[in-house]
């Protein structure tokens, strides 16, 4: 018996967020292969500069927003399900939440293509970072609204679930699959209260007409409240499979309960504060706050380094019950012949890169080195678009079939999936970190000056368009054959009372050696919004009070 014989109505809806978020995938992994091959003047026969930014907007919300909600969800309920061993409360609700976010996805792509049709008036070309000067059609921001709601039903369907199994188990510990996701959607639930008053009380009125001048500091700092944070909404699920799941691939076990579970606290009680980071050039903010995410986003390296430890020493626990020996022998002995394994790992080789170029980007001095340059998505392709994404796609191996009750099929070009997309992101993210080095804007179909030439400082310049060009060209082959295993294996694969091995042994250091405070639900989200309000309180007031919608207000001098 496996996840879809055990849970069917759980099943049917996670089945639903998947497809939503595969689809998402491929328009959006189409749209990036087209920007690869335009901007780096490779191949710009598909469309013009001017709809570069409609397919930029299309590849950054596809792929940063809607994928990744959507898997997520589809993941949580897996996980909460499973864990709880109950189906979710109410159905009409769980339904409700998926339908309402499908309609606000539906709403947000259709005014993006409609950049596409020419002389159409709904268009919404303002990049993923969608705050003013940029205006989109009011459908857009009405879409994306709907989304964040529906994904804060979601979160309350799991609490719900939770709160049922709470009355049954009064004195039980939270199961780790179970905290984890609660833990993700408070972060998730403190985070989006910027961008929901962004959308809701600036952007749509702004839109709409309703008003006609806008001051832009506030929506921007809104927006970079929730921006970063949401980073962490997209990683804490990849930590989610390397931490519950991961362990289990490698032929061992999770290394500490507690351990997990401290991780998910600090990055619930830091996460929002650091937004600030992404407007070190911005005026009208205090020195002194910028300082505060500076510190608060270099302090997000401990749960890391914590999570770097603890996976590699529940591998290495794996690797040694495979028969490995030695200081580093053990590794040969991990299942390289495991398309999901293979894929967690290299997304986690990709994120101790991407924290590296992420710690240039926090610092406050050398991020005007790289600020605005294509350095920038460099950094998050090794982290979003690798460590997130290739882990979806990866640990997609191994629920797919729990879902479907179909064993995996092509399990060869599944294998070759995800050392192509390490190769391909190897390279195009490698020539992105050094031509932002070299002062290379991002955000632009165009990124070459009149009577300027870039002076690398290693390699060409030539040398670097054709490796994003090449890289790019090579993760468009990975994602193909990851839409091909995914849909050959839901559409035809043999059907298993048990497609998969999905047992997950407990912890070595299990939860009877966890401190039982650390289950405080109350006690960490009290004390995240108290850090959000020694960051945010002071300079938002200073800029309503400076004047929401008289954009010839100056901001105050820091």
């Amino acid at each position: 018996m496996t996840f879809l014989h055990k849970y069917p109505k759980a099943a049917k809806v996670a089945k639903a967020n998947f497809i939503v978020a595969f689809i998402a995938l491929a328009i959006g992994g189409l749209f990036g292969f087209i920007q690869a091959l335009h901007r780096t003047d490779v191949f710009r026969g598909f469309f013009n500069s001017g709809e570069y930014y409609t397919l930029l907007t299309g590849h950054g919300v596809l792929l940063a927003l809607i994928f990744t909600t959507f898997f997520i969800a589809g993941l949580f309920i897996w996980g909460v399900t499973r864990s709880l061993d109950r189906e979710p409360e109410n159905m009409t609700f769980t339904w409700s939440w998926f339908w309402l976010m499908v309609i606000g996805l539906v709403m947000t792509a259709f005014t993006i293509l409609g950049g596409l049709v020419p002389d159409s008036s709904i268009r919404a070309a303002v990049l993923y970072t969608f705050y003013p000067p940029l205006q989109a059609h009011p459908a857009f921001y009405i879409g994306l609204a709907l989304v964040i709601v529906a994904s804060w039903m979601a979160g309350a369907d799991w609490f719900w679930s939770y709160n049922k199994w709470r009355d049954n188990h009064p004195n039980d510990r939270i199961p780790i699959l179970t905290f984890m996701a609660l833990f993700t959607m408070l972060m998730w639930y403190v985070c989006t209260i910027g961008v929901a008053i962004e959308v809701v009380g600036l952007l749509i009125p702004w839109s709409l007409g309703l008003v006609t001048e806008i001051e832009p500091l506030l929506p921007r700092t809104l927006f970079w409240y929730f921006g970063h944070a949401v980073v962490y909404f997209w990683l804490l699920p990849a930590y989610y499979v390397w931490y519950a799941i991961l362990p289990k691939l490698s032929g061992g076990r999770l290394f500490s309960d507690s351990m997990t579970r401290i991780v998910f606290i600090i990055f619930l009680i830091l996460s929002t504060p650091v937004g600030y980071h992404h407007q070190y050039a911005d005026p009208g903010i205090s020195v002194g706050f910028k300082f505060y995410a500076m510190a608060t986003t270099l302090l997000l390296l401990l749960p890391s380094l914590m999570t770097l430890f603890t996976v590699v020493a529940s591998m290495e626990h794996g690797a040694r019950q495979r028969g490995g020996k030695g200081y580093l022998k053990w590794i040969g002995k991990l299942p390289w012949d495991s398309p999901a394994f293979v894929g967690c790992a290299l997304a986690g080789i990709m994120f101790a890169a991407g924290g590296f170029s992420g710690m240039i980007n926090a610092s406050m001095n050398i991020n005007l080195l790289i600020h605005n340059t294509i350095w920038v998505p460099g950094h998050f392709h090794l982290t979003v678009g690798t460590a997130v994404a290739l882990t979806f796609m990866a640990i997609s191996y191994w629920l797919i079939p729990q879902l479907t009750g179909r064993k995996l099929k092509f399990k060869t070009l599944a294998l070759i999936q995800p050392y192509a997309w390490f190769l391909g992101m190897t390279l195009m993210s490698n020539a992105m970190h050094r031509a932002g080095l070299s002062g290379v804007p991002r955000r632009t179909a165009e990124p070459q000056y009149s009577g300027f030439e870039f002076e690398p400082i290693f390699g060409t310049m030539g040398e670097m368009k054709w490796q994003i060009a090449i890289g790019g060209t090579i993760l468009t082959i990975s994602l193909i054959l990851f839409l091909w295993v995914i849909i050959a294996s839901w559409m035809g694969g043999e059907k298993s009372d048990m497609p998969v091995d999905d047992y997950i042994p407990e912890p070595l250091s299990g939860v009877e050696h966890t401190p039982a405070i650390l289950d405080n639900i109350k006690l960490w989200l009290a004390l995240a919004i108290i850090l959000v309000l020694l960051a945010y309180s002071f300079p938002l007031w200073e800029m309503v009070a400076d004047g929401v919608f008289s954009p010839g207000a100056l901001p105050r001098p820091s």
